[in-house]
């Protein structure tokens, strides 16, 4: 079964606005089995916005546009599918009872243009809207099927629930179920990743597709079936054989981000960490301090720039310092020290803000943990204090102390 998407406003053109209701709707309708074969957005206008209609409907068994349902004189969405579909607008009296209804219990006056809402293709089957007031409605067209929603994302997720997802499972008599599971990995590169499980990206059932963030990659796996049960165990299976090839580069599944991990396991071994941060300015300590229980385990945090560093290394009478492996071991060691805590770590890496990861100079950050005895540390080809250097840095800070943790508490 193949479906498209219709996002409509030129405000979504123009960047104004972000468009999440695309995401949903393809994530509601893989769900059911639905094949999203191709995505569009257009602007406010009625015969671009008739022409896209038309030509999904000879692609696909399913359009679903957003958008372009309001009272407003740039709402064309009603008039493009009503052309679309070679058919003539009318007023639904429930519709407009409905949107009457609302506005009395908002205690708002309905304008002049709020009826126009109430109006739909005639011979369409209206999709009645309680949490708001622009109603939608399903068109049916040779053997294929419009369906038109409010663009409002909370007005749009009830309607996909509450109505759409029904209609389509009972229409096209879907009995299939599909399960997904996405494992988590950070540190890594999706290049490697790659490299190691590619052979079960080609799988058809379930399906296996990598996804990239900056500094960590998840790897989602699909499965479906007639049952759930059994969907359940093909995605059971495919994790094995996944976890036989990445082994320890897996941290965790689903929603779990490496920050719960990292503090679940520190809280798990009694342990308490103290954090030395530059380049990545306190970014690595907030994250830790956001998980449940994460304020109980960090003990002291000290976030400064380099040249602080350097200062007072001089006072010290050392003649230089860099940004280097033994410079990172050392402040572990002195924040471990200072904080009389189990484990120290700190971060070191350039400040340049021309310095990031889609720059021709990338820079270098160190990381080291100490534990008064041992030093670990590891060097990234990551510098710079962009957000997404900061991200990057702190995943991969994340993921060494997962690690090692990992290692101490075998």
């Amino acid at each position: 079964m193949k479906a498209e998407i219709i996002t409509i406003g030129t405000e979504l053109l123009l960047g104004q606005i972000i468009d999440t209701n695309a995401a949903f709707i393809a994530q509601q309708l893989a769900n059911i089995g639905f094949d999203v074969y191709k995505k569009t957005t257009v602007g406010d206008n009625e015969v671009r916005i008739s022409a896209a209609v038309s030509n999904a409907l000879k692609r696909s068994d399913v359009v679903i546009t957003t958008g372009g349902l309001g009272p407003t004189v740039d709402d064309k969405t009603r008039e493009a599918v009503a052309i679309a579909t070679d058919r003539e607008l009318f007023l639904d009296e429930n519709l407009l009872k409905d949107i009457k209804k609302l506005f009395q219990r908002r205690g708002l006056t309905l304008g002049e243009n709020n009826p126009l809402q109430a109006q739909i293709p005639r011979a369409s089957i209206p999709i009645r809207n309680p949490v708001g007031t622009a109603p939608g409605f399903i068109v049916q067209f040779h053997q294929s099927y419009v369906i038109s929603l409010p663009g409002v994302p909370h007005e749009l997720h009830y309607l996909i629930d509450h109505t759409v997802l029904p209609f389509l499972k009972k229409t096209f008599d879907i009995q299939a179920v599909i399960k997904t599971r996405v494992l988590r990995t950070a540190g890594e590169g999706e290049s490697n990743i790659d490299r190691r499980i590619a052979a079960f990206e080609e799988s058809t059932n379930p399906t296996v597709g990598l996804a990239a963030h900056p500094g960590a990659v998840d790897i989602r796996i699909s499965a479906k079936a007639r049952k759930e049960s059994e969907a359940l165990q093909m995605l059971d299976k495919m994790e094995m054989q996944l976890r036989q090839c990445l082994g320890n580069m897996i941290y965790g599944t689903d929603k779990e981000t490496i920050e719960e991990i990292v503090i679940k396991m520190l809280r798990d071994q009694n342990l308490r960490l103290a954090i030395y941060e530059t380049n990545t300015g306190g970014h690595l300590m907030h994250r830790l301090t956001s998980v449940p229980g994460g304020m109980e385990v960090i003990d002291q945090t000290v976030v400064a720039s380099i040249r602080r560093i350097a200062e007072l290394a001089f006072a010290q009478g050392r003649k230089e310092i860099s940004i280097s492996k033994e410079i990172s071991e050392k402040l572990a060691e002195s924040i471990q020290k200072k904080a009389a805590v189990n484990i120290g770590m700190a971060v070191i890496g350039d400040e340049d803000p021309e310095v990031g990861p889609y720059n021709q100079q990338t820079g270098s950050t160190y990381i080291a943990l100490s534990d008064g005895n041992t030093n670990t540390s590891q060097q990234i080809l990551i510098g710079g204090i962009s957000a997404d250097a900061r991200t990057r840095i702190s995943n991969t800070a994340l993921d060494l102390l997962r690690r090692y943790l990992q290692m101490r508490s075998s």
